[in-house]
């Protein structure tokens, strides 16, 4: 029996104000599989991302994680908070914004949902933390708090909190498009480090060298419509539409 895809996204519509963001949307990430998401402003990729972790609810299709259908139970009724929060576990979200607690330093910034959501005892998810912490070049910032630290190492921390919660698949919603230039290196290098571990990854990101040497798929989205899915060689090197030619060429010149 095949094994089913970390994420199978099926026909997945999404309306804003009766404009529709997304449109018959579909998608598989395999186990271990980096797909990068790619396209210009407005196009849908973030409402994609925020509907696959249910942060925004989609108005039709379905999204399941490892089989597991997320926001609707098997009777077709939607999942309690319990329910949801058993399934949206296995994400980890890293947003472009970081959203690190501010009233806590770094070592409980991770600590906190391992203690409160999973049940961990302080001193084990204090080792945790710090294996996570090291793992992203943040161990000397453990007793730091948010408003000392450079929007590169924010992110990464905000990286090792979501790797705490040991999800099936990471979430990256454009995770330097906040950062000056001279920081974007140093997260794209704990990104692709994951990469090489074998994370499952889904990248909604603007930086086309790294998506073209991290990804296994590149998907395009235009007007909320997936326009374009192949491998990176194929994508960058021979696009098969002319809107993703177009796109190419106007990064080029930037």
């Amino acid at each position: 029996m095949p094994e089913l895809p970390e994420v199978s996204i099926q026909k997945l519509s999404k309306q804003f104000d009766g404009v529709e963001v997304l449109r018959d949307v579909s998608l598989e990430v395999q186990r271990g599989e980096v797909v990068s998401i790619l396209g210009s402003s407005g196009s849908g990729k973030s409402t994609l991302l925020r509907c696959v972790n249910w942060l925004e609810q989609p108005d039709g299709g379905e999204i399941r994680i490892a089989g597991d259908r997320i926001g609707v139970k098997a009777d077709g009724k939607a999942m309690n908070n319990r329910d949801l929060a058993k399934v949206r576990s296995q994400l980890g979200m890293v947003f472009q914004s970081f959203n690190l607690w501010p009233h806590l330093n770094v070592l409980h910034n991770v600590t906190e949902a391992l203690i409160h959501v999973k049940g961990m005892k302080k001193a084990e998810a204090e080792t945790l933390a710090d294996e996570l912490l090291a793992k992203v070049g943040m161990a000397e910032k453990r007793s730091n708090y948010p408003y000392t630290l450079s929007g590169g190492q924010k992110q990464r921390v905000a990286i090792a909190r979501a790797l705490a919660m040991q999800p099936r698949v990471m979430l990256f919603d454009e995770p330097t498009s906040a950062l000056d230039p001279e920081l974007v290196g140093e997260v794209l290098a704990v990104i692709r480090d994951l990469s090489q571990e074998g994370y499952t990854m889904i990248i909604v990101t603007h930086e086309m060298e790294f998506a073209r040497n991290v990804s296994d798929q590149v998907v395009f989205l235009e007007k909320g419509k997936i326009i374009e899915k192949s491998a990176p060689e194929e994508f960058f090197v021979h696009p098969k539409t002319e809107r993703v030619r177009q796109f190419l060429e106007l990064d080029e010149k930037v």
